[in-house]
């Protein structure tokens, strides 16, 4: 890959990060007051489907995900922000790293409590892999 390939990659990975925060609601929680860990996946899919589009500006599919990792329980009334970041790009794949980070609405300080990757394919009209770049 040449030297200007690899600049425009570094440039358009910056450029797609994803950020977006949330704040955990009851609706959204499970008996123990806290976070549904489907919605939690849910939420990283989208994020990471957007970062990845971002990125590519291509037709996407989610072909896998790797080891979620879930450290602390979110519970209701916090504030999580997900962060999206591309990891790895092929020539028709991207994977794309998605982090939840915990906030108490009421002090400093934040901790990572989920992460996991999501693998995407670009295909073209009839759902078949096309490269990224052309």
């Amino acid at each position: 890959m040449s030297p200007d390939v690899e600049d425009t990659i570094a440039q358009k990975i910056e450029q797609s990060i994803t950020c977006v925060s949330k704040v955990i609601f009851p609706t959204t929680t499970n008996h123990h007051s806290t976070l549904f860990g489907g919605t939690a996946l849910a939420w990283m899919d989208e994020v990471s489907f957007i970062t990845a589009t971002r990125f590519s500006r291509k037709r996407l599919v989610t072909v896998s995900t790797e080891k979620i990792n879930f450290t602390h329980p979110i519970p209701s009334g916090t504030i999580v922000e997900l962060i999206g970041k591309v990891s790895r790009v092929g020539r028709t794949s991207l994977a794309v790293n998605v982090s939840i980070f915990l906030e108490d609405m009421y002090s400093e300080g934040r901790e990572e409590v989920i992460h996991g990757q999501f693998n995407f394919v670009a295909v073209d009209d009839n759902g078949k892999p096309t490269p990224l770049f052309e």
